[in-house]
């Protein structure tokens, strides 16, 4: 049983990270409270994809296709990604079946992001579903997963930031140990940065679905959108962690933030331009023009009558 406090709140919680355990025919098997929240976190942004996927005009069997497979390369790349750029590398060249370990090192959002919109694009073109839609619908639900994803590390006391006087400021049996973390001082309290991402992402959700349902005007607008704004989160965030994934002396996750919030600009810019550049009404256009040939043939036909001697 492990103790979270939030001393200035005067929160105390005994929480142990492991939900259950149990055996079956001699396996160990252990429940943790990441993995339930993470897995919670899919099954919303699944429910949210099946009842708006008909406002982004995508249909509904190839959609769950598409997520399905996604979401099962998505996890290997976040492994991928995190053992990468793990300080501590070598350790899994020294015993290979650390690899799977997952609970033992963990998972990399930016990895996860990275595998589902890759294989998302390769499904796509399988299903026959337009790869933008597709990426406009789970952009909501990537933020619906992260937000309640990140009360994964709540639990196990990791993805906190440096020492911090706030009255949210947090600590726990696991901070003070400093095994998660490095660079501050264990005996103070920490910023919760996993509650910074994941009250950013909840209103990311209320933003984009309100765009979504008042001003969605062309395809890849939503997605642009959410690189634009979880990048801008993750800048800033990521800057206060203690835990950070590094290449040299950058933080990896900060650079591909800043990465992803210039793309999703320009991206949106391009994309809105296209856009501008077609027909504005195509189907107003092809009403006009089979009411004009009702009324030529209407014509044509009053003519042909008046021609004939009809009475009328």
């Amino acid at each position: 049983m492990e103790t979270i406090e939030f001393p200035k709140l005067g929160w105390v919680f005994h929480i142990d990270p492991v939900l259950a355990e149990f055996s079956v025919f001699g396996l160990h098997f252990s429940i943790r409270w990441y993995g339930v929240m993470i897995a919670l976190g899919f099954l919303l942004a699944v429910l949210y994809a099946v009842k708006f996927a008909p406002r982004f005009g995508v249909q509904l069997d190839p959609m769950i296709d598409v997520v399905l497979v996604s979401a099962v390369f998505s996890v290997l790349s976040a492994r991928i990604y995190y053992i990468l750029f793990y300080d501590g590398m070598a350790t899994f060249w020294k015993e290979p079946l650390k690899v799977f370990r997952v609970w033992d090192g963990g998972l990399a959002i930016y990895g996860a992001l990275i595998g589902a919109f890759v294989t998302g694009i390769w499904m796509c073109r399988v299903r026959k579903v337009s790869t933008l839609a597709m990426f406009d619908l789970a952009s909501v639900g990537f933020l619906i997963g992260q937000s309640l994803g990140r009360w994964g590390n709540f639990f196990n006391q990791e993805a906190f930031g440096g020492n911090t006087t706030l009255p949210w400021g947090m600590t726990g049996s696991i901070i003070r140990a400093g095994t998660n973390g490095s660079g501050y001082d264990t005996s103070l309290p920490v910023h919760p940065t996993f509650f910074y991402e994941s009250l950013w992402c909840l209103i990311g959700i209320v933003l984009l679905h309100l765009l979504s349902k008042k001003k969605y005007t062309f395809k890849g607008q939503i997605f642009c959108a959410y690189l634009v704004w979880y990048g801008l989160g993750r800048v800033w965030i990521e800057g206060l962690r203690t835990d950070s994934l590094m290449l040299g002396q950058v933080r990896v996750s900060q650079l591909l933030a800043a990465v992803c919030v210039l793309a999703g600009g320009v991206a949106y810019v391009l994309l809105r331009n296209r856009h501008n550049a077609l027909p504005r009404d195509l189907f107003a256009e092809e009403e006009q023009t089979a009411e004009e040939t009702a009324e030529t043939k209407a014509e044509g036909t009053e003519t042909e009558e008046t021609e004939n001697g009809d009475p009328s």
